[in-house]
């Protein structure tokens, strides 16, 4: 027989994260159906079927719209995890640490608090998961099955998401365990890693570095990039690493903020021969 998880029409960012979950990580739940009954109600026939996890509906177990607690369905399930390991299906893959600031971020949405965001009506709040995930439903209102379309979307969000997460956390302690690759330059402080993880570019941006470096372990590739508006212009940085590595194939982007060696995207280019001290040396000489 088969196994079912149930959520409500028109799924939102909730439903989908707590049907995420279950899909990805418990234990024989990976080729589940996914049905769908309006808001509040469980599945008419369960008997129909082997198993029956109700999701942010049905007022069970991974519901909460039973009571007014700070918490959602996708909390829900994920805590059911967390403390039941061995119903986990995917053990090495479930990282709890990113899993719980992602279903967090989903809490503070389904309970509305983005309203208290900074600037909450900039257009770029538009482009978030739970406006995507809106503007979905109503594309689909109506069709036989929107709500398949939806969701099949936003799990392929989520599994994106994941992946971001991940990457940042580990970008996040790479900032805290590895400043010795540090200098002081007229712009700012400038930090350099030796990492595989392009998310210490921006993370460490928002941190407050103007300059940011990171040189791929494995395939030598350097991404340097500049805070956007504080004047900074990587012209002489990019002449005299040009000069230091004539084989090397540097570009320097027309905003003068973003300097590049090496890219999947360009197989023809060649990586550097220089070492990140060797780059941040430089990148401290340009005071003048």
């Amino acid at each position: 027989m088969r196994k079912v998880v149930v959520t409500h029409h028109n799924p939102d960012s909730d439903a989908i994260c707590a049907v995420w979950l279950v899909l990805r990580f418990l234990e024989n739940w990976q080729k589940a159906e996914v049905e769908f009954v309006p808001a509040g109600e469980k599945i008419a026939d369960e008997s129909a079927y082997e198993k029956v996890i109700h999701v942010d509906t049905g007022l069970g177990e991974f519901d909460h719209h039973q009571s007014n607690s700070d918490t959602c369905a996708a909390k829900l399930v994920f805590e059911h995890l967390a403390s039941h390991k061995e119903l986990i299906s995917d053990l090495k893959n479930f990282n709890p640490e990113v899993l719980e600031r992602l279903v967090n971020v989903v809490n503070e949405i389904d309970h509305f608090r983005q309203v208290y965001y900074p600037d909450p009506n900039a257009d770029y709040f538009d482009f978030s998961l739970a406006a995507i995930l809106d503007g979905l439903n109503l594309v689909y209102n109506g069709k036989g099955s929107g709500d398949i379309l939806t969701l099949e979307s936003g799990l392929a969000i989520f599994d994106a998401i994941y992946q971001v997460f991940k990457n940042k956390i580990r970008a996040e302690k790479e900032i805290a365990e590895g400043r010795v690759n540090e200098v002081e330059t007229k712009w700012g402080r400038a930090i350099g890693f030796e990492t595989g993880n392009d998310q210490v570019l921006g993370i460490a941006q928002k941190m407050g570095y103007s300059v940011v470096v990171r040189k791929d372990r494995k395939k030598d590739y350097v991404r340097i990039k500049a805070l956007p508006e504080k004047g900074i212009d990587l012209t002489r940085l990019y002449e005299r690493l040009k000069e230091m590595d004539k084989q090397a194939t540097w570009y320097l982007h027309p905003s003068k903020t973003i300097l590049l060696n090496g890219s999947t995207s360009n197989p023809k280019m060649r990586a550097t021969k220089l070492t990140l001290p060797e780059i941040m040396e430089e990148i401290g000489k340009i005071n003048n």
